[in-house]
């Protein structure tokens, strides 16, 4: 089934990682396999293997998630993870806190 694979010396990882993918979506999982190994058409092998091993260590197994730590590892940034591929997750507002606020908790009387 897996003829064109046949012959290929690829590290451990890799076979982790095909067999974690096959297990988890079946014939879904053989094509997203190949779609990593097609990032070898534009990546070096070992920024590949580096970014399959980051990716089987976080538990993030998925094509996307190895391209992801791919352009991270190229363009030097941090990993960021995108909000907006994970619509149910809930929303935080972060803002700048003020004098004033702390000031009303001195006025309430505090513990």
């Amino acid at each position: 089934q897996a003829a064109p694979l046949q012959g290929w010396e690829l590290p451990e990882a890799f076979k982790t990682l095909r067999r974690l993918l096959e297990a988890r979506q079946g014939k879904a999982g053989k094509r997203e396999y190949v779609q990593v190994l097609r990032l070898l058409e534009r990546f070096e092998i070992d920024v590949l293997h580096l970014a399959v091993k980051d990716a089987l260590r976080m538990g993030a197994v998925s094509f996307d998630a190895i391209k992801h730590l791919i352009l991270c590892r190229v363009e030097q940034r941090p990993p960021r993870l995108d909000l907006d591929v994970y619509p149910f997750l809930p929303r935080t507002n972060i803002t700048t806190t003020s004098a004033a606020s702390y000031m009303s908790l001195l006025a309430g009387g505090g513990a």
